[in-house]
């Protein structure tokens, strides 16, 4: 059962406690808590559920589940859900007060952001090739991303992993079908064969909404925005999706309805990382921000899996999780290049915008496949849903060429290679602007990027810390190989401020930044004497 309230919503610093109401949807009877890290590595959190103030609360509240969800390795994270009809807000109050957890939150809710449409015309991709001729909107030639040129170049590597968490994908359909992902490391026999904590999931994925392995689209959102990353090209039918070779992993957090919780996206993002996921698209959002939510897009950005979130369709500011720092926002443009807004089926929507916007896509009037159909061409969808796995197939592409790209890397070629100033020019100003980012994706650019075979070491090797970092403070470089290295610091849109020497001795290399803004800045690390090189990404507060 969901409900809508206006509630308070609390967030924990380091030494304060900060309030703030907001009015938003979440499940009742569930909360999502994470306890406070210990110093035993070796930690059974659930041991902590028998302490005296936690069981109390628990027999209080008629706990009916306690469910591992988040970070699987870790297991200090659960959805708990219970029966006694007490309030979500006073039943976060009570674990909170026991100081036990890191933070306590609601099990908000999500939705995709497509709305779909009856069928009107044949297929059109004016999204890969426009030739200025669409006839259900104004069209501009070349309003495009080039993929006609981009497929010369690769058409995607089939070792590779694409990640679609949505309301699942017509996993049967043939554009589709030969590709499905496929855990070789798993045992069909009603055992966790492979000890990911997900019993049977050999083939797609998992589903998240429903809790077993079987993740089909009973919707049709996510076989419409999986097929425009991933429909096989050059086959004879239907259309050609950005990536024609790659796998198609299949993770549902989507239900029925086009709704799903947090907790589901958060555990779809876990899964696809921990799974080999190399990159992930989530067309999907909500409009409250989650610590659990924030954990798992940092989790997948510390593993150098790229997250690509749709930024949401009401005209006005991002949906969470596209508000945060490592994740790919993604806003949507029309077949003339101007932001989308409205969307074809609602005069009040429209590409939302703001600061943690990173570019925009074609996102209007995108025909797919169907859900129920494997010869049904007919339908056309329209969302930031549908320009979001556009980006992602692109990426898939950009590692299909360099699989060591990093994601401050792939964020750098695509700031790099965004075509500018395409849209309304009120909105579209030069350089980054809140209503297309950095502007227009461009396939072709980007995989032409000389970025894209920039020699790069190790990013594993390589830490910044304490990251973000407060301007008074010392920046630490963690395992960095002895010898010489040139640090230059860029702005976001790609302009060099900062050029110094560093000398490290395989201990930690410690610097003061020179005066410099808040804000976020991308720091290349070359070597001077390999002159191999890698990018990170720097928040200064």
């Amino acid at each position: 059962m969901i409900k809508t309230l206006q509630f308070l919503c609390f967030f924990i610093g380091i030494n304060a406690l900060a309030q703030i109401q907001i009015s938003q949807e979440y499940a009742e009877g569930q909360i999502i808590a994470k306890f406070k890290q210990t110093q035993n590595s070796h930690t059974d959190y659930s041991e902590f559920f028998q302490t005296t103030d936690l069981q109390s609360i628990n027999n209080q509240i008629n706990v009916s589940n306690l469910k591992v969800i988040g970070n699987k390795k870790a297991k200090n994270t659960y959805l708990i859900s219970y029966n006694a009809s007490i309030s979500v807000e006073n039943v976060i109050e009570m674990y909170r007060d026991t100081n036990m957890f890191e933070y306590v939150e609601p099990n908000y809710k999500c939705s995709g952001s497509g709305i779909p449409n009856d069928p009107l015309l044949l297929t059109r991709q004016w999204s890969m090739v426009n030739n200025g001729t669409f006839s259900l909107s104004p069209a501009t030639i070349d309003a495009d991303i080039d993929m006609d040129l981009a497929w010369d170049i690769t058409t995607g590597d089939p070792n590779l992993i694409v990640a679609i968490l949505d309301s699942g994908m017509r996993m049967s359909h043939p554009e589709v079908s030969t590709r499905i992902w496929v855990n070789s490391s798993e045992i069909v026999d009603g055992n966790d064969s492979d000890n990911n904590n997900y019993v049977d999931d050999i083939y797609g994925g998992w589903d998240f909404a429903n809790d077993d392995n079987n993740p089909t689209d009973d919707h049709g959102h996510g076989t419409n925005v999986g097929g425009i990353a991933v429909a096989t090209g050059n086959n004879g039918i239907g259309y050609a999706g950005v990536n024609w070779n790659s796998q198609i992993m299949v993770i549902k957090i989507l239900d029925e309805n086009n709704s799903g919780f947090y907790s589901w996206m958060g555990d779809g993002i876990y899964y696809a990382v921990d799974n080999g996921a190399d990159v992930m698209n989530m067309s999907v959002g909500g409009n409250s921000p989650s610590s659990f939510l924030l954990d798992a897009v940092d989790y997948a950005y510390a593993n150098d899996v790229a997250l690509v979130v749709s930024t949401g369709n009401g005209d006005t500011a991002l949906q969470y999780p596209s508000r945060y720092a490592n994740s790919i926002a993604v806003g949507s443009t029309n077949p003339d290049d101007s932001r989308t807004s409205p969307f074809f089926w609602s005069p009040t929507s429209g590409s939302n915008y703001g600061p943690e916007i990173d570019l925009v896509a074609p996102g209007n009037y995108i025909y797919g496949l169907s859900h129920t159909s494997d010869t049904n061409y007919n339908g056309y969808w329209g969302g930031t849903s549908q320009a979001a796995p556009h980006v992602a197939g692109v990426i898939s592409l950009m590692l299909s060429v360099n699989p060591n790209l990093s994601v401050d890397q792939i964020n750098a070629i695509l700031i790099q290679t965004s075509e500018d100033q395409v849209g309304d020019p009120i909105e579209d100003t030069p350089g980054f602007d809140n209503y297309h980012g950095y502007g227009r994706l461009n396939a072709h650019l980007a995989l032409t990027s000389d970025l894209l075979s920039v020699e790069s070491f190790d990013q594993s090797d390589i830490s910044l810390f304490p990251n973000p970092i407060r301007k008074d403070q010392m920046l630490n470089f963690g395992n960095l190989k002895p010898g010489s290295y040139n640090i230059s610091v860029h702005t976001i849109t790609g302009q060099k401020i900062i050029n110094f020497e560093l000398e490290a001795d395989g201990q930690v290399a410690q610097t003061k930044l020179p005066t410099i803004n808040t804000g976020i800045y991308l720091l290349e690390i070359q070597n001077t004497l390999t002159k191999t090189s890698a990018i990170k990404k720097l928040i200064v507060r």
